[in-house]
């Protein structure tokens, strides 16, 4: 399927790495031209390099999203290489502290990265979208933005914040031809999560051949319908349909890639 994607421009951030990497790679595949964002310029780099020896268009925008400064760095290289289309806000942090042991600066200090961040690049970048009529925004969010655990409280917190602000972005957006979604993952398994997958089975005793192991981990960790761990791709490709002009007539929607994870009857 042809997604028309060929002739816009895409910035997904933090996207130097894992689950953002993904993304705009698939998208680079797809015909985006994108922007690669991060803080490091040698990971930035190196995923851009590898798009471009694939056949793709792909820039670099460095800057720390967690001020404006560094927000106002990152987007005046994002719009260097022209317009934005869509914005893929993927960047944040994944705190692990319980309940008490998570300071109230530790919430406030996640709030600005996994929430504010994305405010600020849908300021800078969404007005142009709406002079143009035409422009995608995407929310990376999560299962735990519904069904919290009683772990890392504060990054459940920011998911539901991501979730609850597209909505409200959408309504904002009316009859502008931008929309706004939310793409919601379940346990993504990444390569750099694999190492830490195998020292779990080390530790619990969870034996077999990693595929094996893995259906072990998915049942203890994250029970599914699909009895496995997500995949990058997985998520990368629900991104590329809401990104696409295919996806005209969804706004304010949460899309989730999650194996059945959350339940609902609706």
């Amino acid at each position: 399927m042809d997604f028309q994607l060929a002739g816009k421009r895409a910035v997904v951030t933090g996207s130097s790495s894992g689950l953002g990497a993904a993304i705009v790679k698939m998208l680079a595949a797809e015909g985006a031209a994108v922007v690669v964002h991060g803080r490091h310029e040698e990971r930035a780099n190196a995923v851009a390099a590898t798009i471009r020896a694939s056949g793709g268009k792909a820039e670099v925008a460095l800057g720390d999203l967690t001020t404006d400064a560094g927000a106002d760095r990152a987007a005046t290289a994002m719009l260097a290489g022209g317009a934005i289309d869509i914005l893929v806000n993927n960047a944040g942090i994944l705190p692990r502290q319980a309940w008490m042991a998570a300071t109230a600066e530790d919430w406030q200090q996640t709030y600005n990265n996994n929430v504010i961040s994305s405010v600020r690049m849908i300021q800078r970048l969404v007005p142009q979208m709406r002079e143009r009529h035409w422009g995608r925004v995407i929310q990376i969010g999560g299962g735990l933005a519904q069904q919290p655990q009683a772990g890392g409280p504060h990054y459940s917190a920011t998911l539901a914040a991501r979730h609850n602000l597209a909505v409200s972005l959408a309504r904002e957006l009316t009859g502008t031809g931008v929309t706004s979604n939310v793409v919601a993952p379940g346990a993504i398994l990444t390569e750099e999560g694999r190492p830490l997958l195998m020292h779990m089975a080390q530790a619990y005793g969870w034996a077999g051949t990693p595929e094996e192991i893995e259906i072990t981990a998915a049942q203890a960790i994250a029970p599914n319908d699909v009895g496995r761990f997500g995949r990058p791709e997985e998520i990368a490709a629900a991104v590329v349909y809401l990104a696409s002009p295919r996806a005209n007539y969804i706004s304010g929607a949460t899309i989730r890639v999650d194996g059945g994870t959350i339940r609902s009857v609706f």
